[in-house]
């Protein structure tokens, strides 16, 4: 090798000073191929091994969104060479992975792993270290509204102690001082702008009965208010996008088809009009936005246009979107009767429910067999069903509701998504709610202690359920079934919202979600 560098040295001597250049440069790119070469046999297939890791996609063609420049096209149909395949796998990699990922693209990446299942107090510490932070960095000066969120937040952390409330059950919270005030500033403070972009059905209208209603009572009622509405924009502290996530699945589901390409594209259309035709999301990257929606979709379908928005949403999910101390979980509330919505509601008093636990529905998912499996038909006082037969026959059946009624505990488990209408079901029913659902966030997590209505039981202890039940003592089921019925007043709609109720509930996490946001 020595040889070859004098001899290299010797020839440059000889040329002119712009044919050494270009011998030179020849040389170098000869060195590198022969360096690789030499070092592909045994190098290429742990290097394609990691990369397959990381991307195992084929390449394509990718133009920027912003530009509309192309920024890689590769072809390997004919690259068989280790060197070959390792650099089309590296292309492949930057084709398809921007430099720097937008948070809804992190989101999405975070969506496919697993996360090991976090019990309730794990869940009470990750929204203690997640939201008690500054606001939303601006990219201008704060605006008057701005200044008010901070001096409500100032308020808030140091509210008054609050010893006895007689509006207020204070075990069912977290706590009752911050609460009270932060309420108290809301309903005195919050100012919230609707965006008047998007055509029905979609946008401005809801459905009102079904599982899916919560999203359809609250756009009714905040688009009635006097009190939290502006019309100037300038004065609000959150902008509302007021779509229906049931309605836009509707809109555009194919009987077959699970794609939400067309979905996203639409909602990407959406915020792209409104950060166009207005400035406000543009200064906080949408950070003061916020959308309520109930649908199983909405986690997928937000996460790319939404991300940074404030999501109220009932798959409230962990391991999938779900921000704990940004986004508000939803309640998902079956309303049956628009003109009542309350109508039913109410249970037996404890000494009158001689069931221990009840649960009936279809098999969704994988919870719901493996609880079939160990308890259907297995024990008198666990009684569990898969769908309850209609009436009928001249056999009288007991109803779905009136197990509710009659049960010391109702089992909650997840379907094909974390959340279940069982929950707010069994709070109506005044029937303590057993929450089988690893990793979710149970609704208005940010206020209410959870720990003081409802049992949150891991999905692997499904075989230990009875054990865990009788193992409570008949002093905390008491208490239990207390909580259940003073926390019921704040799952409740009504034709005309009422103080505390769960439009004023969800209203509220959304506000201190955003006065206590960490960015």
């Amino acid at each position: 090798m020595l040889s070859f560098y004098k001899y290299i040295s010797q020839f440059q001597k000889l040329c002119r000073p712009g044919i050494r250049r270009a011998v030179s440069v020849m040389i170098l790119i000869a060195l590198i191929v022969l360096g690789l070469q030499n070092s592909s046999q045994s190098r290429g297939n742990s290097v394609l091994d990691e990369l397959e890791k990381t991307n195992p996609s084929s390449p394509v063609s990718l133009e920027s969104e912003k530009t509309g420049e192309i920024v890689l096209s590769v072809d390997r149909k004919n690259s068989t060479s280790p060197i070959h395949q390792v650099e089309n796998r590296v292309a492949s990699i930057v084709a398809v992975t921007p430099r720097n990922p937008a948070p809804a693209e992190k989101a999405k990446a975070k969506r496919k792993k697993r996360m090991p299942a976090k019990t309730i107090q794990e869940m009470n510490q990750m929204l203690l270290s997640s939201g008690l932070s500054s606001l939303s960095v601006l990219t201008q000066g704060p605006s008057a509204s701005d200044l008010q969120i901070l001096e409500a937040k100032a308020q808030i952390m140091n509210a008054p102690v609050v010893e006895n409330d007689l509006d207020l059950y204070s075990p069912v919270f977290r706590n009752i001082s911050m609460f009270k005030r932060s309420y108290e500033l809301m309903e005195k403070t919050l100012k919230v702008y609707i965006y008047k972009e998007g055509k029905k059905p979609i946008f401005h209208s809801a459905q009102l009965t079904g599982i899916y209603s919560s999203e359809g009572w609250f756009m009714k009622h905040l688009a009635a208010s006097r009190r939290f509405l502006v019309d100037d924009p300038s004065m609000a502290h959150l902008f509302y996008m007021p779509f229906s996530s049931s309605i836009l699945r509707f809109e555009f589901y194919i009987p077959g088809d699970h794609n939400h390409d067309r979905v996203i594209a639409y909602l990407k259309n959406y915020v792209a009009t409104i950060a166009a035709k207005h400035p406000f999301w543009n200064r906080t990257g949408g950070a003061d936005h916020f959308f309520v929606a109930c649908h199983d979709w909405v986690p997928d379908v937000t996460a790319q246009t939404m991300a940074n928005a404030i999501g109220a949403i009932c798959n409230a999910d962990l391991a999938a979107d779900f921000v704990m101390g940004k986004d508000v979980s939803l309640p998902e509330t079956n309303v049956r009767s628009i003109e009542n919505p309350v109508r039913g509601i109410g249970g037996r008093t404890a000494k009158r429910r001689p069931i221990l636990a009840f649960f009936a529905g279809r098999m969704h998912g994988y919870v719901r067999p493996l609880l079939l499996q160990h308890w259907e038909n297995k024990d008198p006082d666990m009684k569990v069903f898969g769908p309850l037969p209609k009436g009928g026959g001249g056999k009288k059946m007991t109803s779905y509701a009136e197990y509710m009624r009659s049960s010391r505990y109702c089992i909650c488990p997840r379907g094909n998504d974390v959340n279940s209408p069982r929950v707010a079901e069994a709070i109506f029913y005044e029937c303590v709610p057993v929450i089988i659902s690893n990793n979710f966030v149970p609704p208005l997590f940010e206020v209410l202690n959870w720990e003081a209505f409802s049992v949150v039981v891991a999905e692997e202890d499904i075989p230990r359920l009875k054990e865990i039940l009788l193992s409570i003592p008949e002093k905390k089921y008491l208490a239990l079934q207390t909580g259940v019925k003073k926390v019921q007043r704040h799952f409740l709609w009504h034709l005309k919202p009422e103080r505390y109720d769960l439009f004023h509930m969800i209203l509220h996490s959304l506000w201190l979600n955003r006065v206590l946001r960490r960015r």
